[in-house]
């Protein structure tokens, strides 16, 4: 009897697992159809910003502008966020809100990604073509290599576009998390090569104009955040399922966190490996590919070498092709808007992804192997127009622009209204630093 009993128990509390766990798993459903925009998020962020300048950054700096980093991802939070929540709220891009804001800002925004958008998919190109070159060993092909990589992405995007998209990129994603996460924890059992990490820093021209440099695509460029809008859009399409704001702000949280977090994990490998050593970054895109990785094998062994240069090409092609893809997006919906919705948006995207390939090997053309000087002209622009950006997402996230109930909480709010002081405050520096 007693055995009859405890047998009981046993099958209630199995029974009870069971339910409890069909229960979890059916709460997040949703997420396996929302997942997506936020991971193109952390793919776009985790490109130049992270593997380029913060590694940098660790590397000539040490850890001296953590600060830095830090603050940019918190201060520029809100204004990514926004862009999914306008998207989730509305069911339109933040870009058609800009509209909505008076004709003069869309046609402020709609110029200012024509004028940014070959140059930053040049620096992101630049530093991808850099790790395809040392991972094929092509590096005598030249700008043969550049034709190569962004036809490629021309190819994938014209035929595949966000399904195939979003399919490359969680696959990566996977890759970089993993590879990047064993070289961190290896680098830190290990501890770094000098035992000096918090230098004293000047603060003159040249530190102030990198650090704006850094904080410009740090987690990335703010104009950016009308991507998020529209891979929000395009994923609720893509699965005919509409998520609620919770969720959608989740989904997006989930890249944003994981993207913070590998900035602090590549610069810390910066650091820990490079600084107060004679070695620096060189402009040459193939070697500085080759040094990037040299930072992975000098931890985790010769052995990785192939794996980590598989690794690293494929989060810069997934960095590359998000770009081209958002860059495409943007300027599809803000030709669209203009012309009052009489041009479907997507009769342009094809267009201008192949406009990007070809515009984007003329302006690497022309800057032959100066990667850093290319890759720091990107960030500052974008550093540049990031305040008025800001100020548009942010009143775009209040009512009557959206409902009352959809509204960011005050804590975000005032996170807004620093970020934005923090905006103008460091363009307001990098002018004062460049000109007087």
């Amino acid at each position: 009897m007693y055995i009859l009993i405890n047998l009981r128990y046993f099958i209630i509390l199995f029974n009870f697992t069971i339910y409890y766990k069909e229960i979890k798993i059916k709460q997040f459903k949703w997420l396996k159809k929302t997942l997506g925009p936020g991971v193109l998020f952390a793919s776009t962020a985790i490109g130049v910003s992270h593997l380029v300048q913060s590694t940098r950054a660790g590397a000539n700096y040490g850890f001296g502008l953590l600060f830095f980093i830090i603050i940019a991802n918190l201060f520029k939070y809100p204004f990514f966020e926004f862009g999914s929540r306008y998207a989730n709220s509305t069911e339109k891009s933040i870009i058609y809100g800009y509209k909505t804001l008076g004709t003069w800002v869309l046609y402020m925004y709609a110029t200012a990604t024509l004028l940014s958008m070959f140059l930053i998919t040049s620096a992101v190109g630049a530093v991808t073509s850099g790790f395809f070159q040392n991972l094929l060993k092509t590096t005598p092909l030249g700008i043969t290599n550049h034709i190569i990589l962004f036809s490629l992405c021309g190819i994938i995007l014209s035929f595949g576009k966000y399904k195939l998209l979003d399919s490359i990129i969680k696959i990566i994603g996977i890759t970089l998390v993993i590879s990047t996460m064993v070289a961190f924890a290896l680098v830190l059992a290990k501890g770094p090569v000098s035992d000096q990490l918090f230098p004293n820093i000047q603060y003159n021209n040249v530190d102030i104009l990198f650090i704006i440099a850094l904080m410009g695509w740090m987690p990335t460029a703010v104009d950016l955040s009308s991507w998020n809008s529209l891979w929000t859009i395009e994923r609720i399409k893509q699965t005919k399922y509409k998520p609620t704001l919770k969720q959608t702000i989740f989904e997006f949280n989930i890249g944003y966190i994981l993207s913070a977090s590998l900035s602090i994990c590549f610069l810390t490998l910066g650091a820990y490996l490079m600084y107060a050593t004679n070695n620096i970054f060189t402009n040459n895109s193939s070697i500085f590919a080759n040094q990037v990785i040299a930072l992975y094998t000098r931890t985790i062994g010769d052995w990785s070498y192939l794996i980590i240069s598989i690794a690293s090409f494929s989060i810069m092609f997934g960095t590359c092709i998000a770009v081209f893809d958002g860059y495409a997006r943007a300027t599809g919906e803000c030709i669209n808007l203009i012309s009052n919705n009489r041009i479907d948006n997507e009769s342009y995207y094809n267009i201008v992804i192949w406009a990007l390939v070809v515009g984007s090997i003329g302006i690497i053309s022309a800057f032959g192997s100066r990667l850093t000087e290319l890759v720091d002209l990107a960030t500052t622009i974008s550093f540049m127009i990031a305040p008025f950006v800001a100020l548009a997402n942010y009143k775009l996230v209040l009512s009557p622009y959206i409902k009352i109930s959809d509204t960011p909480p005050l804590w975000l709010r005032l996170l807004a209204i620093s970020g934005i002081i923090f905006l103008f405050g460091f363009g307001c520096l990098f002018i004062y630093s460049s000109y007087f």
